[in-house]
């Protein structure tokens, strides 16, 4: 597996980050989603430098124009809730994806043990294609790996999978590393090298979902 961090440049990419870790900006839900959004499309950028492309013959007005633009086949999904925005940024680029979209579930144990399922998923045909799976947050890495099995199940294999996640902890992304190989690519914008007990991300940024769509029960 390949991390590729552009967190580390200096960009407005990282406006975009310091704001939806600000707990006083956080109160704004409207902002909250729309710097997802916004975090989305410069991955979408990104990752648009790794796809096929040719030339194509373009008619204007006043004649024909080359212009080279990308053939490979997307599928962009989202980790439901909390992955929608950071999906609609990156679909804001990709405009002739397909999208899948799943979601993924806690079951508690003895003490802090945990196993994460995947439950709801709609995904079409990855065959041949590219997959972008995007989730604002990985932690221990086991949301990802239980959501790219149920893709693969329901929709085949992907030619590569990138994986969007704007804040990972240090231990999620060497946990990946371990597990997958080159067909895998991970993206970020932030590793923070504290993992609680509990598994929250320090100094992370909170439920990313609750923060975009209000709390649950």
């Amino acid at each position: 597996m390949k991390v590729i961090n552009i967190g580390e440049n200096n960009t407005v990419l990282n406006t975009f980050i310091a704001e939806i870790r600000d707990a006083r900006i956080q109160k704004d839900s409207m902002r909250f989603r729309a710097n997802l959004e916004r975090v989305g499309a410069v991955f979408a950028y990104e990752i648009s430098k790794t796809l096929d492309y040719s030339v194509k013959d373009v008619n204007t007005p006043l004649g024909v124009a080359t212009v080279s633009t990308y053939d490979t086949p997307l599928v962009v999904a989202a980790i439901l809730r909390a992955g929608l925005p950071i999906q609609n940024g990156l679909l804001s680029q990709f405009d002739h994806a397909e999208s899948a979209f799943l979601s993924t579930f806690r079951k508690t144990g003895k003490g802090d043990y945990f196993k994460v399922h995947a439950d709801y998923c709609t995904c079409p045909s990855l065959e041949g294609k590219v997959l972008i799976l995007a989730d604002p947050m990985l932690a221990t890495g086991a949301s990802m790996e239980s959501a790219l099995q149920k893709l693969e199940e329901e929709g085949g294999e992907a030619t590569h999978v990138h994986m969007v996640c704007p804040v990972a902890s240090r231990y999620a992304v060497d946990q990946l590393l371990q597990r997958l190989d080159n067909r895998y690519t991970l993206w970020v914008a932030a590793i923070d090298e504290e993992l609680t007990s509990h598994n929250y991300i320090i100094p992370g940024l909170g439920d990313a979902g609750d923060l975009a769509f209000g709390g649950k029960r």
